[in-house]
């Protein structure tokens, strides 16, 4: 979803000569303080689109049916994920080449500028079709950059963990996403309250682009300032880095990496339908106000931001494979009373959107962590990236598209089916694939 350098005297945030019980030292807290804050203020330009798509579609379309207008949109938003697989395999191998610092810095930079690309393209009444083609663009190097940054910021966190809190600092991945979304949504929580219908449309939702780009840069200043793990490091000084990890990952690392869009499909696609789009949903399907349904999607999402370095603990503890497989087991039971009880009251929302991100904290808590365990030094960025990125591509770039396709076309009840199958197709893998709590890493 999601810095300060360390200092000489500080140990290198590196698993390999931490105190066996596990306690984080300043250099690994100042770590993850850093990846956190500069993948969150990421997030905010991504998470942006999906919270205005409404507004965006009666901007940069064409007036006349709000149906087609908004469907246009979301293909806008899935067509973003198209890029996100390139942005995997080139930014990631560029931070398993030159450095998990490098990477973020990229990837951050390209977000903050497309996210000011957008707040100033001018709207479809005032140049015609450039205005979508325009939108197109953006999204397309935003879709580059989120790429790249799940890999980069996952290996950077992972490796700067301490021995048994691995899965803790991976969850500040996620925390970090989670964060970045939880502020777009108390900008659209904010702009839809306070602002007119014709002030919003007009230059409301631009300045939440705007600031959302200005966090950016904030996320920027800090990137630079990091150091890079000593995994990095120690790779890259023995010779293992790669020229081109991309076929050494597909080539020397194959079953890891279905493992990897495995353990994707089900948790992207249950974040993007409950944690990023269930307000426009809900508000579709329900007629529930959008600024009550951005409200209830605030609240859940600061519980979920709250909970998730304890689901991290709590794998650390009982392992991967039991709290994935509770979160996929979960949906399976869960998907079709959960979908069925959304009504137009903010209590219904607000209990279904809860059961859900609680229950997606298994998969949250785990997907950094999980992946980064999946490969060696030299290809985990890459390893991490590219695969993700495929299976998001797929299953999480869709999601928004197809649940208003299916609203659209009469067929809402079907979607818990969707859902639970791919719940279901996940806890297979989850169910056997290899425990790696205890796994040496380097």
């Amino acid at each position: 979803m999601n810095t300060g350098s360390a200092t000489p005297a500080s140990p290198r945030p590196q698993e390999g000569g931490l105190p066996a019980h596990g306690r984080l030292n300043g250099a690994q807290r100042k770590a993850i303080v850093a990846g956190t804050i500069g993948n969150t203020v990421e997030w905010v330009d991504w998470a942006l689109y999906s919270i205005f798509a409404k507004v965006i579609a009666d901007e940069f379309f064409p007036k006349g049916d709000g149906g087609v207008a908004l469907l246009s949109t979301l293909a806008v938003f899935a067509v973003g994920f198209v890029m996100r697989p390139v942005g995997a395999a080139v930014l990631g191998a560029y931070a398993d080449r030159h450095g998990r610092k490098k990477g973020m810095t990229l990837t951050v930079a390209l977000m903050a500028g497309a996210g000011f690309a957008i707040a100033i393209t001018p709207s479809y009444d005032s140049i015609g079709v450039l205005s979508p083609l325009l939108l197109l663009v953006a999204r397309l190097v935003q879709g580059f950059s989120a790429g790249g940054e799940f890999g980069s910021s996952s290996a950077f966190l992972v490796e700067s963990a301490a021995r048994g809190r691995r899965a803790f600092a991976g969850s500040w991945q996620q925390v970090s996403v989670a964060g970045g979304v939880l502020i777009a949504s108390l900008l659209g929580t904010l702009t839809t309250s306070v602002l007119s219908d014709d002030a919003l449309h007009s230059w409301g939702w631009r300045l939440a682009f705007v600031l959302g780009g200005l966090l950016g840069l904030v996320g920027l200043w800090l990137r630079v300032s990091v150091e890079d793990t000593q995994s990095f490091t120690q790779a890259q000084d023995s010779g293992r880095t790669r020229t081109n990890p991309v076929k050494a990952m597909f080539v020397e690392h194959p079953a890891a990496t279905l493992r990897v869009v495995g353990i994707t499909i089900a948790g992207t696609l249950t974040y993007y339908i409950w944690v990023n789009y269930l307000p426009t949903y809900a508000n579709l399907t329900t007629g529930i106000p959008l600024k009550t349904a951005l409200l209830s999607q605030t609240l859940c999402l600061v519980v979920f931001v709250v909970a998730l370095p304890f689901a991290g603990l709590l794998s650390d503890r009982l392992g991967r494979k039991p709290t994935m497989a509770g979160f996929a087991a979960g949906f399976v039971v869960l998907a079709w009373p959960l979908l069925h009880l959304l009504n137009d009251s903010f209590v219904s929302l607000f209990l279904v959107q809860l059961i859900g991100m609680l229950l997606i904290l298994g998969y949250s808590a785990n997907c950094a962590v999980i992946m980064a365990e999946q490969f060696p030094a030299e290809v985990r960025a890459t390893g991490i990236a590219l695969p993700y990125a495929l299976a998001v591509a797929v299953f999480g770039g869709t999601a928004p598209y197809l649940t208003t396709w299916l609203h659209e076309s009469g067929h809402s009840d079907l979607l818990w089916i969707y859902v639970s199958v791919a719940a279901l197709i996940s806890l297979v893998v989850y169910l056997t694939m290899p425990e790696t709590k205890d796994k040496e890493f380097h």
